[in-house]
């Protein structure tokens, strides 16, 4: 009986703690989606990242319109370098996130 509990508690934490780490990822993409990329300092760095690049995007070489994290800084959204951004147009930035 007693290892019939343990096997239940057990099971139970493993369930607990994957829905509390989706809660946790499900908050910091609707806060990046949401809130950072309409922010004043993703403007700012998407336009220096977009100078810096002419305009071009570093995969095809065409007229680049996005921005595309190479990386991301999980739990410092907002603090990525800027060598961790590359401009990118909008097909091959559809691409790198197939």
């Amino acid at each position: 009986m007693q290892a019939l509990l343990l096997i239940l508690f057990v099971i139970g934490m493993f369930a607990f703690k994957q829905v509390y780490f989706e809660h946790r990822r499900k908050r910091r993409r609707d806060y990046y989606r949401n809130d950072y990329l309409k922010s004043e300092a993703w403007k700012r760095k998407r336009y220096v990242v977009l100078k810096r690049d002419n305009w071009r995007c570093a995969y095809c070489g065409g007229r680049a319109t996005q921005v595309h994290h190479k990386r991301y800084a999980k739990h410092n959204i907002g603090k990525e370098p800027i060598e961790w951004l590359v401009s990118v147009c909008k097909s091959c930035h559809n691409k790198q996130h197939i």
